[in-house]
C-alpha cells in the first residue's frame, strides 16, 4: 500500500521510518506546511516524496494524521471528497472530541488511534527508530468503521510491533488523562514552581535524577499540549481535583507531624508499580 503522512515530527517521522524499515509501504508520501521542516524531512530521508495535500490524497491508500489534535479537526473539510477505499488514521492523544467531530461522510474511513508512546521532543529531527516497537496503540469506536479500514490499521500497527487495544473513546480519554495528560500538567507545574523561586539557577544546579525525571516532559510543546488540555478539559479537571486532594492529605499529615501515617500514605503509592 502507499502511505501518506501529514505531519512529520516525532510521531509522523518515526512512523515513516518504521513503515519503510519493515517494508509495509510501497511508497511513503509526506505533507507539511513548514518550509523549515521540509528541508529537514528531505535531508533525513523520512519519506520517498513530499507532495501537496491534493496529490497525497490521490496517491495514498492510507493517510496518517500525525499533527496536533486541533489541527486534526481543522483538516476534516479537506477529506470530504476522499475515495471510500482510502483509510484515514489519526494519532491524536485525545479521542472523544475528535470522533464526535468527524464528518458523517468520512466516518467509516476514519480510524481513531492513539499510539501510547512519545518523547518530549518535536520536529523531524526528533524522529527515532523503534519508537513504536513493543508499545500499545488504542483504537477507538471501531464499530463505526468498515472492515477494509480496520484491517489496514491492524496490519500497519501490528507490523511495526505494536500491541493493539480496542476501547471506547470516552473511556480512552479518562485513562489517557491519568496516564499522560495529568502527568504532563504536573511536570509543567513543577517546572514553573522552580522557575518562580527567587533563585531558580541555584536550585537547578543541585538537580538530580528525581527532578530531571519529573521535569523532563515539561519540555514538551506548549501548543500541542494546550490543545490536548482543551479537548480533554473535563477529565483533566476531575483528575486535578483528585490530585489536589492527595496533596492536601499529605500536607495535613506533615503539618500534624503524623509521620507514621505519612509513611503508610507513601507505602500505598509504592504499590502502583506492582501493577505497572
Amino acid at each position: 500500500m502507499n502511505i501518506g503522512i501529514i505531519g512529520l515530527g516525532l510521531m509522523g517521522g518515526s512512523l515513516a521510518k518504521a513503515v519503510k524499515r519493515y517494508g509495509i509501504a510501497k511508497k511513503v508520501y509526506g505533507f507539511t506546511n513548514s518550509e523549515k521542516n521540509k528541508k529537514d524531512i528531505l535531508e533525513l530521508n523520512l519519506v520517498d516524496e513530499l507532495v501537496d495535500l491534493e496529490t497525497l490524497k490521490k496517491v495514498s491508500d492510507v493517510i496518517i494524521l500525525a499533527i496536533p489534535v486541533d489541527a486534526i479537526i481543522s483538516m476534516f473539510p479537506n477529506f470530504l471528497d476522499i475515495d471510500e477505499n482510502t483509510t484515514i488514521i489519526d494519532m491524536g492523544s485525545t479521542k472523544e472530541y475528535i470522533v464526535k467531530n468527524i464528518p458523517e461522510k468520512i466516518r467509516k474511513n476514519f480510524i481513531a488511534a492513539h499510539p501510547m508512546t512519545g518523547t518530549e521532543k518535536s520536529g523531524p529531527k526528533a524522529a527515532i527508530d523503534d519508537l513504536y516497537e513493543g508499545k500499545t496503540v488504542v483504537l477507538c469506536d471501531l464499530e463505526d468503521n468498515t472492515e477494509v479500514h480496520i484491517n489496514r490499521a491492524y496490519e500497519i500497527f501490528q507490523a511495526i510491533g505494536m500491541r493493539i487495544v480496542v476501547m471506547n473513546s470516552s473511556r480512552h480519554d479518562i485513562h489517557a488523562c491519568y496516564m499522560s495528560h495529568l502527568p504532563h500538567l504536573i511536570s509543567f507545574s513543577l517546572a514553573n514552581t522552580v522557575m518562580g523561586h527567587e533563585d531558580p539557577k541555584s536550585i537547578i544546579a543541585l538537580a538530580a535524577g528525581g527532578f530531571k525525571d519529573m521535569s523532563r516532559i515539561a519540555k514538551s510543546s506548549p501548543i500541542m499540549w494546550s490543545d490536548i488540555f482543551k479537548q480533554n478539559k473535563k477529565n483533566l479537571l476531575d483528575s486535578m481535583d483528585l490530585f489536589e486532594k492527595h496533596l492536601k492529605d499529605a500536607r495535613k499529615l506533615i503539618e500534624d507531624e503524623n509521620y507514621d501515617e505519612l509513611q503508610n500514605w507513601m507505602k500505598k503509592a509504592n504499590t502502583l508499580h506492582e501493577i505497572l
